[in-house]
């Protein structure tokens, strides 16, 4: 049987290819050299450091370059760029055959959190200019990108005090048998009675430093990464990043790394979104872990249209015919008619309530009629007879609640936008946790050129490549106008090459 056969690898080679023949013309290798290329480093900040002394520094496009072209590649560890960087034939070409040191590569990543976030508005106002942005229906969600540091890394007050017990009767059980102990034994008892008192000086420090910050938990690894419920009663010590996804085309509009659950996570993400769509005139949709007074009674002033899920309550009647939302509230007269048409009324008075680290004013609305009716035991079983609390935010947690009653069909696909592109990062590229330590800053630095990453594979899919290329290769040339003084008769030629297409690229502070 007869096989292809390869090259002679000890052959002498007349006339090689050179790289950029070997590089297709139609690889997205170039669509990332474009992109980047039309980028005006002035607007974004980058962060690179230099001394006067040693090897020049390497460009910042250069080393962005490298990391897009890696994120979208799944590549992400700057020891595994730097190989890729000497190995891989595209990145040779993108590269121009340099080749940065991880280190390098891991500092430019580290410092440019900022130029990152705008790199990331770059992908959104290029998707603008070519309408993929609908802007009239986004969807709220987080989701837990676990972080570099192990639940034993992490600690709580109670998790610490249980250190210290256990250390406490372990010391005082040495110190019991040193004294009965032969001369052989009372140097390694001794030995473990400095290691464990270390160990107790060190939990000391941290709870000390725990009642000094307020905060709830220390991670000894990654300081800012706390342990966060992930699902079905199952935590990690992780970060939660805030996303806002566009509609029409499943984009990223806005993203924040933050350490913290939803409940205050709403009214921050809709007032950037507001901005970004430069427009309050679209509907919001969210889940259930975002459902939060005064969250909601913001995102109503913004003139935003939310829907916000609703979660159940565990403060149900009897029977359910007799639940809260049974009771009909009237505004004119501030009371509630019950299913039976008795009238209950408030005192007026005001109660401060705490719930999940919230704190807002309720009032109480009674009856004297619970005393003779006939049903009292299908609506409560307080003593006292049914009362029911309202919250200062009702009236906003009404409107929320009349949004989805309206629309019930719209809210249903909050889930397909919401979380479409989680399962692309997470599943398909395996970005299920955060490569970078030390910092909500350095882990917004990952998150965000994750999101790079995916807007412009979204980009890449969606638009004609040559078209895409056309456009990318006009902004070039407008960034060059920019910098090279330029002859009339020059600015003629520019202009009969743009004139096809009028561009304006929209940056966004962050």
């Amino acid at each position: 049987m007869q096989f292809i056969q390869g090259k002679n690898r000890t052959q002498s080679i007349l006339f090689p290819d050179s790289l950029d023949q070997i590089v297709e013309a139609d690889n997205e290798v170039r669509i990332i050299d474009l992109f980047v290329e039309s980028i005006n480093l002035a607007d974004f900040h980058f962060v690179i450091k230099t001394s006067k002394e040693g090897r020049p520094a390497y460009h910042p496009k250069d080393l962005l370059k490298l990391f897009v072209y890696g994120y979208l590649n799944h590549i992400r560890s700057s020891r595994q760029l730097e190989k890729e960087s000497k190995r891989n034939i595209e990145l040779l070409w993108l590269m121009k055959q340099l080749a940065p040191d991880h280190n390098t590569i891991a500092n430019f990543r580290r410092d440019n959190e900022k130029a990152i976030r705008k790199v990331f508005r770059y992908t959104v106002s290029i998707a603008k200019e070519f309408n993929l942005i609908g802007g009239k229906l986004v969807a709220g969600d987080s989701t837990k990108l676990r972080a570099q540091n192990s639940k034993k890394n992490n600690f709580n007050e109670g998790k610490i005090e249980r250190h210290l017990a256990y250390i406490d009767a372990k010391l005082d059980e040495y110190n019991k048998v040193l004294a009965e102990a032969d001369e052989d034994n009372k140097q390694f008892i001794a030995q473990e009675i400095k290691k464990h008192t270390e160990r107790k000086t060190g939990y000391e420090n941290m709870s000390r430093q725990l009642q000094q910050s307020g905060e709830p938990q220390i991670s000894t690894s990654d300081p800012a990464s706390r342990q966060l419920m992930t699902r079905n009663n199952i935590s990690e010590v992780a970060y939660n990043i805030q996303t806002v996804v566009d509609a029409k085309h499943n984009l990223f509009l806005d993203y924040k790394v933050t350490n913290e659950n939803d409940s205050r996570a709403l009214s921050g993400m809709l007032r950037r979104t507001k901005t970004i769509l430069g427009t309050k005139d679209f509907t919001a949709l969210y889940d259930k872990g975002y459902h939060t007074g005064i969250e909601i009674k913001k995102a109503v002033e913004f003139g935003v249209n939310i829907m916000v899920a609703i979660p159940g309550t565990s403060s149900n009647a009897p029977d359910e015919n007799y639940n809260m939302d049974r009771f009909i509230y009237n505004e004119h007269n501030d009371t509630y008619t019950c299913p039976q048409q008795q009238i209950l009324m408030t005192n007026g008075n005001s109660y401060q309530k705490n719930k999940n680290e919230n704190h807002y004013l309720v009032k109480h609305y009674k009856t004297h009629a619970c005393t003779g009716c006939h049903v009292r035991e299908l609506c409560t079983k307080n003593v006292k007879g049914r009362v029911i609390e309202r919250s200062e935010y009702a009236p906003y947690i009404e409107i929320n609640k009349q949004n989805i009653e309206a629309k019930p069909e719209i809210y249903k696909k909050r889930q397909s936008i919401a979380e479409h592109p989680y399962g692309t990062i997470k599943r398909q590229w395996g970005f299920y946790y955060i490569i970078t330590k030390k910092g909500i800053k350095h882990a917004s630095a990952d998150a965000g050129l994750m999101f790079v990453a995916y807007n412009l594979r979204r980009l890449i899919n969606i638009i004609d490549r040559n078209t895409l290329t056309k456009f990318l290769q006009e902004l070039v040339l407008l960034f060059l106008r920019k910098l090279i003084s330029l002859k009339p008769f020059f600015f003629k030629m520019m202009h009969s090459l743009l004139k096809k297409r009028t561009t304006q690229v929209f940056l966004f502070e962050v």
